[in-house]
This record gives structure tokens, C-alpha cells and sequence, in this order.
């Protein structure tokens, strides 16, 4: 009998692609775009249906609110996303830049308050 190493027993779960490109697992926002489009075009095809009795049309509509609405999400949370990297950015600039100049002449919290002290 052969004994089987940890590495052979875990499993690897294989992420879901989407039209064999989209790694849904690994790009952000393509989970939750692809969650609030289908959620869309059930919204858009169930009305337009309950509105016309058309089929086929219903169907034509779910699809395109299906893509308006993924595409919509998409870009809103890809834009919020480069919003929230440009402030972690920053962030990080600003914490490395307090740890090179505490102390230092160059220190602004030390020129701050010499001249607070100057001014009372």
C-alpha cells in the first residue's frame, strides 16, 4: 500500500469561468457583476412579460437587461475599487513618509508646534 502525502489528499477547488476567459473566483467585481445582472434581467424579462404577454421579447429583453445591468455594476465597482487602491496608496505613502521624518527637521507636526510656541 502507498501512503498518500498531504499535498495528493487536499482537494483544489477549480474556480468557475465564464465564457472559458472570465475567472469569476479570481477577478474582482466579476462575482457580484454577474449576480446583479442575472438578478436584472430575471427583473426586466419577468415585467416586460407581465407587461406584453410576449415571449419571445421577454426573453430578448431579460437579455439585454442581463448585459446593461452586469456592465453597469462592473464599471461602478471597478471604478470604486481604483478609488479605494489610490486611498490605500496614499495611505501607505503617508504612514512611510511619517516614519522617515518623525524627529527630523523635515517632521511638519515639528514645525507645527514650534510655531505655536513662537505665536503664545
Amino acid at each position: 500500500m502507498q501512503k498518500y502525502s498531504r499535498t495528493k489528499t487536499k482537494h483544489h477547488k477549480q474556480s468557475f469561468k465564464l465564457l472559458g476567459f472570465l475567472d469569476v473566483k479570481n477577478v474582482p467585481c466579476a462575482r457580484e457583476s454577474v449576480l446583479y445582472g442575472s438578478l436584472g434581467s430575471l427583473v426586466v424579462g419577468l415585467g416586460h412579460f407581465l407587461a406584453t404577454s410576449r415571449v419571445r421579447r421577454s426573453c430578448d429583453f431579460a437579455v439585454g437587461g442581463f448585459i446593461c445591468t452586469m456592465l453597469g455594476y462592473w464599471f461602478y465597482c471597478r471604478y470604486n475599487l481604483a478609488q479605494q487602491r489610490i486611498r490605500q496608496r496614499m495611505l501607505k505613502e503617508g504612514m512611510r513618509n511619517k516614519m522617515l521624518f518623525e524627529g527630523s527637521s523635515f517632521d511638519p507636526e515639528k514645525k507645527q508646534t514650534g510655531n505655536e510656541r513662537s505665536n503664545s
